[in-house]
């Protein structure tokens, strides 16, 4: 089966582009957006409307299969590439990357991927990741129409891998309303919740992380109370963005014993930290996570350790795993490229025994995260995140339902 052509459409994400260092300069909140200058080249405002371009690939028989190039709300900071616009970007996959594809037989996934994944545009530089994430995704589903398979099951025949047969657990993030969405997650049995956005020492994690306490405790409460099922006991998973450190003064002892009142707060649910600290060097990050990870193994203090922030490429994760620097590590999708760089990266954690969190930005579409779900059916991650947006409900809806479609067919072929 061959690809007879490649079509672009621009496209809306689930949320925004926000300037983090117009943010972290000061920016105040209105309403739902942010008063003054950006900061960040590319930017118009300090928030702005998120884009994708949506990636089509027709095949010789009419079926058309797509994926979504879309790059994570902080664009444009921490070595990510620079904000990804539609009408600036679409020119470039009609220059280099159509013509790479249009004629060529879909036999492979992998080997495809890969060259896509490996392109460098005139200057020698490696294509914008988001342009890597989309057209991946729309290579992956055109193997899978030309072979007559799902996604899921051209990635498991490539990788050698085993396409689960149960849910893999859900992540839901609450964005700000930490409360109202709380609510919402355990009504809907979320397995894992909920991410909390605890950016800000003073007004979140509070001077000694006494906030943070009280939220976790709150939490258990909630969860208890809410419950309708007497099994149902969700991990706790909260992103601190680095504010434990700031607390603390990155202070290893300190630190070890504030996970202890964490763990006595969450218990007997499970709690997972992510981002405790960021000392914002890779090499120290990986240091000193290594270092926390060990000492509450070794005084037994039930707290998991989650890196994010320096963990972005494979090449990282690489690192990160290697070194023990986490209990998991997030795959953070956009930002590795080509999906083929999620496969190997997953795989690649659970070689080496560590969690592998398969996630992403609430900056993504309904496309992107369905393929995900495919990635994540055959690779088999510890988690993954229900994307995109911050509402709860649409992001746990398009995870949720796309994993029941693939058990329900696989379960049927199986039957006849």
């Amino acid at each position: 089966m061959k690809i007879v052509d490649v079509v672009c459409a621009k496209g809306r994400t689930g949320f925004y582009f926000d300037d983090q260092r117009a943010i972290k300069a000061g920016a105040e909140h209105d309403g739902f957006t942010y008063l003054g200058q950006p900061i960040t080249p590319g930017f118009k405002a300090v928030r702005q409307a998120g884009e994708a371009v949506s990636v089509m690939i027709i095949l010789e028989d009419g079926q058309i299969a797509y994926g979504d190039c879309a790059a994570v709300q902080y664009s444009g900071t921490g070595g990510r590439d620079p904000l990804f616009l539609a009408e600036d970007f679409i020119p470039v996959i009609e220059k280099m990357i159509k013509p790479r594809l249009v004629g060529r037989e879909l036999v492979s996934f992998k080997q495809l991927a890969e060259e896509i994944d490996n392109l460098h545009d005139e200057n020698g530089k490696r294509i914008h990741t988001a342009l890597r994430y989309g057209v991946t995704q729309a290579i992956l589903d055109a193997v899978a129409k030309a072979k007559k398979q799902l996604m899921c099951e051209v990635i498991a025949a490539e990788y050698n891998t085993q396409v689960s047969d149960k849910e893999i657990a859900i992540f839901t993030q609450s964005g700000d309303d930490r409360y109202n969405n709380v609510d919402k997650m355990i009504i809907k049995h979320a397995e894992v919740l909920p991410h909390g956005l605890i950016n800000n020492v003073r007004e979140k994690l509070g001077e000694n992380g006494e906030l943070l306490v009280e939220y976790v405790k709150w939490l258990r409460d909630r969860v208890a109370k809410l419950r309708t099922t007497a099994d149902y006991a969700p991990v706790l998973h909260i992103d601190v963005y680095g504010t434990i450190g700031l607390a603390f003064n990155n202070d290893i002892d300190r630190m070890v014993e504030y996970f202890r009142k964490l763990e006595q707060a969450a218990a007997p649910l499970t709690l997972r930290i992510e981002g405790p600290v960021d000392v914002e060097d890779r090499d120290k990050q990986i240091a000193v996570l290594a270092e926390i990870t060990s000492r509450l193994r070794r005084e037994n203090i039930r707290v998991e350790i989650v890196a994010d922030e320096w963990c972005n490429t494979y090449e990282d994760i690489k690192e990160f795993a290697d070194k023990g620097a986490g209990d998991m590590l997030q795959i953070k999708t956009p930002d590795l490229g080509g999906i083929n760089n999620i496969i190997e990266s997953v795989l690649y954690c659970k070689q080496k025994g560590v969690g592998a969190y398969q996630g992403g930005t609430c900056n993504e579409t309904d496309r992107s995260a369905q393929v995900c779900v495919h990635i994540a059916m055959a690779t088999q991650p510890v988690q993954m995140l229900a994307k995109p947006g911050m509402g709860v409900d649409e992001g746990y809806m398009i995870v949720y339902n796309e994993m029941q479609r693939i058990l329900a067919v696989r379960k049927a072929r199986k039957s006849a």
